[in-house]
């Protein structure tokens, strides 16, 4: 069987929409990936490998960047920065395959969910062990305050997707449809106002995947140039106190728009 075009492919796994998802569609998708993952699908949609099989292997690319980090100095933060891409192409594929075969699921989208919750907490646990010096780099022992810390960032950025998911959750064990994008916005306008200037500034995204493995290559290469782990452990502590503003954040968005109602 011959393999489809990337215009074939595009109009049937890049429907009218998928990009311009405002909370569904990552900036990196819609930016280089989804160009990427086109020239991937159409050597795969007439394999034998199926879609969950791509997701499962999606979820394990994004665990190992996180153990990547165990690797000392700049070349485990690169080879962690590189696995998290592998694991946004796959994220991107996965989905691509089973809309070109028809073989979408709900079984795909929960593993989907499990994967993005999996990939992010390893990869902030990861920066947390590697900013806790296991491998002695400043000092005799470990510093399991900064491996804390990231699992702390961790905690966090499973709450937040959580706290997205739980929504559908809720309405349909009530009885009601999905919710749409419109009611994110909250009912008070003074809450509508710090929405939107936490959405221009953007500083959740730290705490996602893509994002933190850029942080982690950035303040890598800073110890690199300045020795020791200064930069790491300024890191790790922001990306802690960011998760945990924004899950408290982000609950009180979701109590105050539409979205429950």
């Amino acid at each position: 069987m011959s393999k489809p075009s990337v215009a074939e492919l595009r109009p049937v796994v890049h429907p009218e929409g998928i990009k311009d998802r405002a909370s569904g569609e990552h900036w990196a998708g819609r930016l280089y990936m989804r160009e990427v993952s086109l020239r991937w699908t159409r050597h795969l949609v007439n394999s034998r490998i199926s879609p969950n099989q791509l997701t499962y292997l999606m979820v394990l690319t994004g665990v190992l960047a996180g153990a990547a980090l165990l690797i000392p100095g700049i070349a485990g933060a690169l080879l962690a920065a590189l696995l998290i891409q592998l694991y946004l192409l796959l994220d991107c594929v996965d989905g691509e395959v089973a809309r070109w075969r028809k073989q979408t699921s709900v079984t795909g989208v929960y593993l989907d969910r499990v994967g993005h919750y999996l990939a992010e907490a390893a990869l902030l646990v990861g920066f947390g062990i590697r900013a806790a010096d296991v491998f002695t780099v400043e000092g005799a022992s470990a510093n399991w305050m900064w491996a804390f810390l990231g699992t702390v960032a961790a905690l966090g950025a499973i709450l937040i997707k959580a706290e997205t998911d739980l929504v559908d959750v809720a309405r349909l064990r009530s009885g009601m449809p999905a919710v749409q994008e419109s009611a994110a916005t909250p009912r008070s306008s003074g809450l509508a106002l710090a929405r939107r200037a936490a959405a221009a500034l953007k500083f959740h995204r730290l705490v996602g995947g893509v994002e933190a493995s850029l942080v982690i290559l950035a303040v890598a290469v800073a110890d690199l140039v300045a020795g020791g782990l200064f930069f790491t452990r300024l890191g790790v502590a922001v990306l802690a106190a960011i998760a945990v503003v924004q899950t408290l954040l982000h609950l009180v968005s979701i109590l105050a728009s539409s979205r429950l109602r």
